[in-house]
C-alpha cells in the first residue's frame, strides 16, 4: 500500500494552528466554578453557555456504542459536514480529483463542486458494484479521495468485501467508507479494520437507525493521525449544546433503538413481499438498509399515482443505472399499511 498522510495532506492545513476557544483553554470538570472566561450570558437558561468543543460526554457514549476509541472519533453537524471537513483536509482546489461511483449519494458531488474539486465519475458494475480495474485506471497521483457508500443510496446493496479490500490496497489516497445505513446490515462495519489500513476513513449517522435527522449529528471513525488533521479545521463549536444533549438522552434507551432497527427490519421483510406481487413492479433489488428499490413501468407516472393517493416516495430514475426506479423507504406499520393499500389499488 502506497499511503502517505503527511504527503496527501494540504500544506496551508499542515501548517495550521487550531481556534483555541474557552472551552478548550478550560475544561470543566464539573466542580463548582464562575465562569467569567468566554464571554456568556451569566443567566441561566440551559443554553446560555457554549458547548463542549470536542463533545467529551457524548464521544465517550459512542466510543463504547460503536467499540472504536475516543481519540479515532470525530463529531460534525451531520455526515456532510463530516464530508466537507475531509475535502477541505485533503484536497487542493484546481488541482486534486476525487472519485465517486454513481449511483450514489449525491452531496459527494455537490462537495466536490463546492470546494472546486475535480469528480471522477465512474459508474457502478451493472450489479451495483464497484468496478476496481476501471477505478484503478482512472486515479492518479492527484486523486485524494474515493467515496464507497455501503449499503449503498439509492440502490440499497452492500459492497463486496473483496472489492473495498482491493480497493483499500491498491488506492493512494484516502477511502472514505459512508456506512450510514450499516445499522440495518448483517455486515460488520469497517470501523473493526482501521488498524489494518491506514487510509481507511468511515462515516455514519445518527439519522437513520437512531431516529436523530433533526438534531444533525454525524460521526468521522479514523486513524488519531487522520482525526487529528480535521480537528484542526472544524469549527470550535459545530456541534451544539441542543444536540449533543439530546443525543445523550437517546443513546441511554439503547434497547429501544435496537428494537426499532428489528420492527423496520421486520417491515422490510414484509413489503418486500408485497412489492414482488405488484403488476407493474419490474424488479425488487436486494437490501441491506431500511429502504428498498423497486424498477416499475413507468416511474413518473406510479410517482404521481401514489402522491395523489397521499403517499410520498422518491423517484430516483435520475440516477445513471436507475431508469424508471422508485425508492420506498420502510415506515411504521400502519404507514406501510397505507402504502400496500394504494399499490393495490393503482392500476
Amino acid at each position: 500500500m502506497n499511503f502517505n498522510l503527511n504527503k496527501i495532506t494540504r500544506v496551508n492545513v499542515k501548517g495550521l494552528k487550531p481556534y483555541s476557544s474557552a472551552r478548550d483553554e478550560y475544561v470543566a470538570d464539573g466542580s463548582p466554578m464562575v465562569f467569567l472566561d468566554a464571554n456568556e450570558n451569566p443567566f441561566e437558561n440551559g443554553v446560555n453557555r457554549y458547548p463542549d468543543p470536542q463533545q467529551r460526554r457524548l464521544k465517550s457514549v459512542l466510543a463504547d456504542r460503536k467499540a472504536v476509541p475516543v481519540e479515532n472519533m470525530l463529531l460534525g453537524n451531520g455526515s456532510d459536514e463530516v464530508l466537507d471537513l475531509i475535502y477541505r483536509a485533503f484536497c487542493e482546489p484546481k488541482v486534486d480529483n476525487v472519485i465517486t461511483l454513481p449511483p450514489t449519494y449525491g452531496m459527494y458531488k455537490v462537495l466536490a463542486g463546492i470546494n472546486d474539486i475535480e469528480n471522477r465519475e465512474i459508474l457502478l458494475t451493472k450489479d451495483f458494484q464497484p468496478d476496481v480495474d476501471k477505478i484503478l485506471k482512472q486515479t492518479d497521483a492527484n486523486s485524494k479521495l474515493l467515496f464507497l457508500c455501503s449499503p449503498n443510496n439509492p440502490t440499497g446493496n452492500s459492497f463486496s468485501k473483496e472489492k473495498i479490500i482491493g480497493l483499500l490496497e491498491n488506492f493512494s489516497g484516502l477511502v472514505v467508507i459512508d456506512e450510514a445505513y450499516i445499522d440495518f446490515s448483517t455486515e460488520q462495519s469497517w470501523a473493526k479494520k482501521l488498524e489494518e489500513y491506514p487510509n481507511l476513513v468511515i462515516t455514519q449517522t445518527l439519522s437513520k437507525a437512531y431516529g436523530l435527522a433533526g438534531i444533525r449529528l454525524g460521526i468521522c471513525i479514523a486513524s488519531h493521525e487522520i482525526i487529528s488533521v480535521l480537528n484542526k479545521i472544524k469549527p470550535p463549536y459545530n456541534v451544539n449544546e441542543v444536540t449533543q444533549n439530546h443525543a445523550l438522552k437517546r443513546l441511554q434507551g439503547i434497547s429501544r433503538i435496537r428494537l426499532e432497527i428489528t420492527e423496520i427490519l421486520n417491515q422490510k421483510k414484509l413489503v418486500m413481499k408485497v412489492l414482488k406481487h405488484v403488476a407493474f413492479i419490474e424488479k425488487v433489488y436486494p437490501s441491506d438498509a431500511n429502504f428498498i428499490l423497486v424498477k416499475v413501468d413507468n416511474a413518473d407516472i406510479r410517482y404521481e399515482q401514489l402522491l395523489q393517493k397521499g403517499i410520498v416516495i422518491r423517484n430516483r430514475s435520475n440516477q445513471p443505472l436507475c431508469e424508471n426506479t422508485l425508492r420506498f423507504t420502510i415506515g411504521t406499520t400502519e404507514e406501510n399499511i397505507k402504502l400496500v393499500m394504494a399499490l393495490k389499488e393503482i392500476n
